[in-house]
């Protein structure tokens, strides 16, 4: 049995040029994950529906057998990563409950973020409005301040009230009655989210997995979400 973390990561929803519906993982996503010192282990929809032709209202709700197949997955994993993406699904509203009520390590980064702030009610995102600019065009840069709170994990992980992050997004999360927010922009959007208990359960606005390599804030995420995942499997 190998002794390196086994991170599931939700797979995210597309279309090839011709128009045919995929389902992918983020190569930045598995060679970060990889690099740090993980398993990756995708997770699939499990509808059988086109998840990207599909309307967020026309989705049916998860059959017992659905449910009991992302559970299965779940049981293989020791932490999960929520990627960024275009839609949320039910499926991916459900991966994440079983995760907090297994108080498994989470990830959720960009839309991953903003799915696991309206996981539990109709979905509040709202299109950036403020005039800033929130979508880089380049992979290689950090391009805008986050302020962070101190009394937050995210500031014990990364020693630091504000910091540069890299910023790939159109629209952003509203305040919610779960998740606490513990990081801003310079403009006023929320950039991180904790879940409020005694397990490891972040959602940030920008890409670390991007950023992994050339800045040390981000391999201090990557690396302390993998550190959870391995007290996690001490904890089976």
């Amino acid at each position: 049995m190998s002794s390196k973390p086994i991170i599931g990561v939700p797979l995210r929803y597309d279309t090839l040029e011709d128009g045919r519906a995929i389902v992918f993982l983020g190569e930045r996503i598995r060679r970060t994950l990889q690099k740090a010192g993980a398993i990756v282990f995708p997770i699939a929809p499990v509808q059988d529906v086109d998840y990207i032709y599909t309307k967020g209202n026309e989705f049916l709700e998860l059959t017992e057998e659905e449910k009991r197949i992302i559970n299965h997955n779940l049981d293989m994993c020791d932490a999960l990563f929520f990627p960024g993406g275009m839609k949320i699904a039910p499926y991916d509203r459900y991966v994440l409950e079983c995760a907090i009520e297994r108080k498994m390590p989470v990830l959720g980064v960009c839309l991953g973020m903003q799915m696991m702030s309206c996981y539990d009610e109709d979905i509040k995102l709202v299109k950036n409005d403020t005039g800033f600019n929130h979508y880089q065009k380049s992979d290689d840069i950090l391009t805008h301040k986050v302020k962070i709170d101190k009394n937050s994990l995210l500031y014990k992980i990364i020693g630091k009230d504000e910091i540069m992050v890299n910023s790939f997004h159109n629209y952003h999360a509203i305040e919610n009655h779960i998740f606490k927010t513990v990081a801003t922009s310079e403009d006023g959007l929320i950039e991180a989210i904790e879940y409020p208990g005694d397990f490891f359960n972040l959602g940030i606005q920008w890409h670390p997995e991007i950023s992994y390599d050339f800045d040390d804030n981000s391999k201090k995420i990557i690396n302390y979400f993998l550190k959870m995942a391995e007290e996690y499997i001490n904890k089976k």
